[in-house]
This record gives structure tokens, C-alpha cells and sequence, in this order.
């Protein structure tokens, strides 16, 4: 069992901060700058791999899919050396850019492996269904799945699709949840990546 592991692309002053043994690298600090060997619990922005990775409805610009600075591919590089774990929404575009396996596809070539979860299941105030990409560590044990609970976003895939829901005289609009409340990681599904990356070992020989 690993005593120190390290959080890469964390919120600052977030649930990784003060934990004993957890090393939190958020943006003031650069997470692109980590040269160690502990194994690494991962968050590697998903906005550009996700469901409105070319912007949303009324995106007026469009955005390109997998433009994260090199995010994912840097988290990626860390645990395929280090062990440990990537945390990505359910259906992110990162898993087939990459060629990663899919929840329940087998091991890859580095002891790789994905899951899915509900971060409800943990906390989330929505279901917040999640995929990992684990190296390295054994099958933890998930809790869940969830029922629906309240919505991370309305879920229309057009301007049109609002439009017409909201002309209607049975729409109610929909609490949203802040951006606080969408990106928090709960400390009990927090508790979860970091069991993973401290039960995880390096890939000695074999390189990224």
C-alpha cells in the first residue's frame, strides 16, 4: 500500500487539500509540472471531451474536441508510469482519442482498465455518472448504481429543442445546479480514487 500519492488537476483549496499523504496540484501549481513517481489520482479538465465538447446550443464560436492544454494525455502518461487512476464523465470522447477500454472491455497493454460509477452514490447531488480509466490496482469495490436524481444541465442538444420546451405552457424551469455543485468531487467518492491510486503499482518496463 502506497503511503503518498499525488491529485494532478485538482480544484484548489478542494477535497485532495489537507489530506494526509495526498500531494494536490491545482492550477496555481501547474500540474504539468510533476516529474515524481507516486501514483496519481487524476482530473484532467473535461469540457472539450464531453457532450457539448464542440460548445453547447449557444456556443456562438466553435470549440474543438480534446482541446485541454494536453490535459488527459499528460494524466495519461502519469499513471501508465506511476499507477493510479483517471476520472472522466460517463462517455467521454478522451477514451476513444486515446484508445482506452471501455467499462468492462478487459485490461490493456499497461494494465489498464475502466469502470463506471455514480458519483451520486458517493454524495454528487446528481447522479453524475463517471467513467475510470484504472492502472495498475486492483477491482475496487463501487457502491450503486443510482436512480436519476437532479440534472447536471437541462439536456437539450439544440437551440431549437430549448426553445420549443420552454414555449410550452408545462415548462417549469429546472433548478440548476451551480458550477461548484457540478464540479465538486464528494470527499466520500475522493476517498474511493485515492484507495485506488494507494493500492496501485508502477509500470516498471514497460513506458507510455
Amino acid at each position: 500500500m502506497n503511503e503518498r500519492v499525488v491529485a494532478l488537476f485538482v480544484e484548489s483549496e478542494g477535497v485532495y487539500f489537507g489530506r494526509p499523504g495526498v500531494d494536490p496540484w491545482d492550477k496555481a501549481r501547474d500540474a504539468f509540472g510533476y516529474v515524481g513517481d507516486d501514483p496519481a489520482v487524476c482530473h484532467p479538465p473535461c469540457e472539450r471531451w464531453g457532450r457539448y465538447a464542440r460548445g453547447g446550443p449557444s456556443a456562438k464560436t466553435p470549440r474543438k474536441v480534446g482541446d485541454d492544454g494536453g490535459a488527459f494525455a499528460f494524466s495519461l502518461s502519469v499513471v501508465r508510469r506511476c499507477g493510479g487512476v483517471i476520472e472522466h464523465p460517463e462517455g467521454s470522447l478522451a477514451w476513444r482519442h486515446f484508445s482506452l477500454p471501455r467499462p468492462g472491455w478487459g485490461r490493456d497493454a499497461f494494465g489498464g482498465y475502466s469502470l463506471v460509477v455514480d458519483q451520486g452514490a458517493y454524495g454528487h447531488p446528481a447522479r453524475k455518472r463517471t467513467w475510470l480509466y484504472v492502472v495498475n490496482a486492483p477491482l475496487p469495490l463501487l457502491r450503486g448504481p443510482v436512480e436519476r436524481r437532479q440534472r447536471l444541465e437541462p439536456g437539450f442538444h439544440s437551440a431549437d429543442e430549448a426553445r420549443a420546451a420552454r414555449s410550452s405552457p408545462d415548462w417549469t424551469p429546472p433548478k440548476r445546479l451551480t458550477r461548484a455543485e457540478r464540479v465538486n468531487t464528494p470527499p466520500a467518492f475522493a476517498d474511493l480514487l485515492i484507495g485506488i491510486a494507494r493500492s496501485a503499482s508502477p509500470n516498471r518496463g514497460v513506458m507510455p
